[in-house]
């Protein structure tokens, strides 16, 4: 786990929601077990499953007793749509205070955007 990405038990949780994100932990798969996640990732199980039980309070995912925890219906969408909120605050907003700074107008930055994207 990384040092400077906040506690480990979060590192989990983001772990397991990236790759639900990224479609590699598909919706009503199994999530890996906290024993699982601890012995790859060199921490410990309380550790673990205390990533795991953040994602079941957030509605991520879901424990089926004796088996495990699995990835609930609509995961996906839901970390989504957090996540675009998220991109706004984190990214979009400090971009657009700098370049008001900087005195580059929207139209500039889309610009600079549209090349980043197609750099020709």
């Amino acid at each position: 786990m990384n040092e400077d990405g906040g506690p480990i038990f979060r590192q989990v949780a983001a772990l397991i929601e990236n790759a639900i994100v990224d479609g590699s932990l598909d919706e009503e798969s199994q999530a890996p077990s906290s024993n699982e996640l601890a012995a790859f990732h060199r921490i410990n199980p309380a550790t673990a499953a205390k990533g795991l039980n953040q994602l079941v309070t957030d509605g991520v995912l879901y424990k089926r007793r004796g088996v495990g925890m699995f990835v609930a219906t609509g995961a996906r969408e839901q970390l989504l749509k957090r996540r675009r909120s998220e991109f706004a605050d984190l990214y979009v907003r400090p971009l657009l205070a700098e370049a008001q700074k900087l005195g580059i107008s929207v139209r500039e930055l889309t610009t600079m955007i549209d090349r980043w994207e197609d750099p020709r």
